[in-house]
């Protein structure tokens, strides 16, 4: 099978191009910088339109993971950016499966959580309206830039994923060293629903997801145990042997990080993967701490 990534140096991006070359797979991933055609590389630039379209002819499959990481404070020229990369990027990439003359199979594209908002305690599935705030947006905005895809007969599908669990990269990366010193402790309230992924289970379910035709239109890339921010926190704080008593009140996280820290810390989404459980995907880290224990083992 031949699958296009983009995005491929990314978290979920370097363990997708590992797992599916392992699986014997032929990867071809596309770069911003001069391509090496002997590693399967193709350039491109969605902010410039350039892509050469013609090495996508035969491919049996698209992964669309890139996207400008949106954990940093958004002043309005990082909106703009962060929405750009994924609207113009999705849309550039959609449009020019849709004119191969040997059209992929599936096209599968990122899309996240943030698509539901801010929802308090409602269980939410695939089925759920959207949301409301800036990642809400985005997210609608992003998942219709695939129409072209989609309107061609190639099955599409929205990957709208969780918080991925690995020491590689991502949030849990980033709070290791505070909880490891002690320092860790609950974000604002504690109560707002984490949906979370192990990158293992994040992998294994795209490759599952390449391979199920019935799997289509949005698709939940959560476990199926989301839990509340401080069972995250004390699950964490006992697997390191750390106290878990520096709460970060909600204040200083809008203090410091503005409305990114109010739509990423501070609010949250209790999502279920009602398809992937319905297409027959089993999770290997169902459950938080077995999630952890492995993403710290590796």
């Amino acid at each position: 099978m031949r699958i296009l990534i983009s995005g491929s140096s990314g978290l979920i991006g370097r363990s997708l191009t590992e797992r599916l070359r392992s699986a014997s797979a032929t990867v071809y991933t596309l770069v911003r910088r001069k391509p090496e055609e002997s590693q399967n590389e193709i350039g491109w630039d969605s902010n410039a339109g350039v892509l050469d379209s013609s090495r996508l002819d035969g491919v049996d499959a698209v992964v669309h993971l890139a996207g400008k990481p949106i954990a940093s404070r958004w002043t309005e020229e990082t909106k703009r950016a962060i929405r750009d990369s994924r609207v113009r990027g999705t849309k550039m990439l959609a449009e020019a499966v849709a004119q191969l003359p040997r059209r992929p199979k599936v096209f599968i594209a990122a899309s996240a959580v943030g698509f539901y908002g801010s929802r308090g305690d409602e269980p939410l599935d695939e089925t759920s309206a959207p949301g409301t705030g800036f990642l809400a947006d985005v997210c609608q905005e992003w998942e219709e830039a695939a129409a072209p895809a989609r309107d061609a007969g190639i099955r599409t599908v929205h990957l709208r994923t969780g918080l991925v669990l690995s020491r590689r990269g991502g949030l849990l990366a980033r709070v290791l060293p505070p909880f490891k010193m002690g320092a860790g402790g609950i974000v604002g309230t504690g109560r707002q629903w984490l949906s979370w992924i192990s990158l293992a289970d994040a992998t294994a379910a795209i490759q599952h997801a390449i391979g199920t035709a019935e799997l289509s239109g949005p698709v939940n890339l959560t476990a199926p145990q989301p839990v509340p921010n401080a069972e995250f926190a004390r699950t964490l704080g006992k697997i390191l042997g750390r106290p878990t008593l520096v709460p970060v009140p909600a204040f200083a996280v809008r203090l410091l990080l503005g409305e990114m820290g109010d739509e990423l810390m501070l609010s949250g989404q209790k999502v279920l993967p009602k398809k992937l459980l319905a297409s027959g995907f089993r999770f290997a880290h169902p459950d938080l701490e077995s999630a952890l224990r492995w993403a710290l083992a590796q």
